[in-house]
């Protein structure tokens, strides 16, 4: 038996804090128990899981005759749902979370660390498109409830109010939608990027996954696409109408509490400072970017150079202009902004024209707005969700079908929760009736909404 001196004492509590913060502690009979994760541990620690390990390179791409050949392989299977929800942004999160109170198994896919999309990780901050005229707002249900529960958070968000369009504090929103997403009990699967839908003729079975743990299938029998870009309606053989638009870069700067514009030369002061946000000081500066194509690789890597170069030296430009010494880059968004790339086409479309004859639709199942009050509320038909031919997957967010003009309302924060929304909610409906999205009863859709909070007009 080893004596308990210092540095056996050490070990053991090293060793006591890696299990721990695992979710893990040895209980009495030495069987390891699962307990609750530590936010704080006594140290590093470090172990070996395997000294010699080598990975199986039997379906390793190959080069054959001066071409790059994938073997064909069994993928692992992660998980098996009732609802896949791939992507965690606005339209993802608010998706998984109405199928899970729909009474559906949910898994919720996200490539980043984090959720939100663009709201959080592309720091676009701002809560534009759920009110109209008169200043009511359209857009309620869980998107609603994200800001209620901001509210109850110092600094979470401000300018929250009738008619006006409030500004989220990013960290404050990642915290609200994990608190959301474990209330709810959404099985989440983060770091893992949606690189292929599962077909089985023309009906989608799941979807495929690359992460650190390799490549992996999640089966389900209803997927919705809330990538934002129509990653999986597309690898599934979906039609949609592929577009460009404008690419930019938020960021935010600090110390704009401490500058003295009174120092400023008559017509030299610093444009491009931004707008306020819940951090006193801190604005969030807004890049809109030159029009590429959203899909390309090498189009994605050049502005994320250069829209960084710029924002740095912008900043730096500023603070030489008397008075605003103090001006400081606080940050750059980690998510680059990407507003629009795929658009399904779809059952229905989302039109400019019936936003302006106020058309209704009985099987509306989400409801938009304008940016700034300026027109009235406009109606999203489930058709606009569901694919022409492909079975089993939904789109959501700023991908479902809507035509060019209404492109930058459908996008919008307030709009991709809608829309995300019902979304979940249909595709709960399915899995409990045993149906294909595409043949839900849209009046029990509609009656679920209403009852977790939505506005349908």
């Amino acid at each position: 038996m080893n004596p308990m001196n210092r540095r056996n004492w050490l070990k053991a509590i090293g060793a006591l804090s890696a299990m721990g913060s695992m979710g893990v502690l040895p209980s009495a009979s030495g069987e390891n128990q699962q307990v609750a994760p530590i936010g704080e541990s006594s140290g590093f620690t470090s172990s070996v899981l395997d000294p010699h390990k080598v990975q199986d390179t039997q379906f390793t791409a190959r080069l054959v005759n001066g071409r790059v050949i994938q073997p064909q392989r069994e993928l692992p299977l992660l998980s098996q749902c009732e609802v896949l929800v791939v992507g965690g942004g606005p339209a993802g999160v608010s998706a998984a979370i109405a199928a899970r109170r729909a009474g559906a198994r949910v898994t919720l896919v996200e490539r980043y660390g984090h959720f939100g999309g663009l709201w959080t990780g592309g720091l676009v901050l701002l809560v534009l498109g759920h009110i109209v005229k008169g200043g009511k707002q359209v857009c309620m249900g869980i998107g609603e409830e994200m800001m209620q529960r901001l509210e109850k958070l110092p600094g979470g968000i401000i300018n929250r109010g009738p008619g006006k369009n409030p500004t989220v504090d990013a960290e404050a929103l990642k915290y609200v939608m994990v608190e959301m997403i474990e209330e709810a009990g959404v099985e989440v699967f983060l770091h893992a990027w949606g690189v292929d839908a599962i077909l089985e003729g023309n009906t989608v079975r799941g979807a495929v996954f690359e992460s650190k743990s390799g490549r992996q299938a999640i089966l389900a029998d209803v997927v919705i696409d809330a990538t934002g870009d129509g990653d999986i309606f597309a690898a599934a053989g979906a039609e949609f109408e592929h577009r460009t638009h404008n690419v930019g870069l938020v960021s935010r700067i600090g110390n704009l509490d401490r500058i003295d514009p009174s120092r400023a030369p008559a017509g030299n002061r610093p444009k491009r400072l931004g707008s306020p946000t819940p951090a006193p000081g801190v604005n969030w500066v807004n890049l809109i970017g030159p029009e590429v194509d959203g899909l390309d690789v090498r189009t994605l890597t050049r502005m994320e150079m250069s829209h960084r170069k710029f924002i740095w030296r912008n900043v730096q430009q500023a603070r030489q202009v008397p008075g605003y010494e103090s001006l400081y880059l606080v940050e750059t968004a980690p998510q680059l902004g990407v507003r629009i790339t795929r658009v399904l086409n779809g059952v229905a479309t989302v039109r400019y024209a019936d936003l302006k004859a106020g058309r209704r639709f009985d099987d509306v199942v989400a409801v938009g707005g304008s940016t700034d009050g300026q027109h009235g509320e406009w109606q999203v038909p489930y058709g606009a969700l569901v694919p022409k031919k492909v079975e089993n997957v939904l789109a959501a967010g700023r991908c479902i079908s809507a035509e060019m003009q209404m492109a930058d309302l459908v996008r919008l924060i307030p709009n991709c929760c809608a829309t995300g929304h019902a979304a979940g909610v249909a595709a709960a409906v399915a899995v409990k009736d045993r149906c294909s999205p595409r043949q839900v009863e849209v009046p029990k859709v509609q009656k679920i909404l209403r009852e977790q909070g939505a506005y349908l007009g």
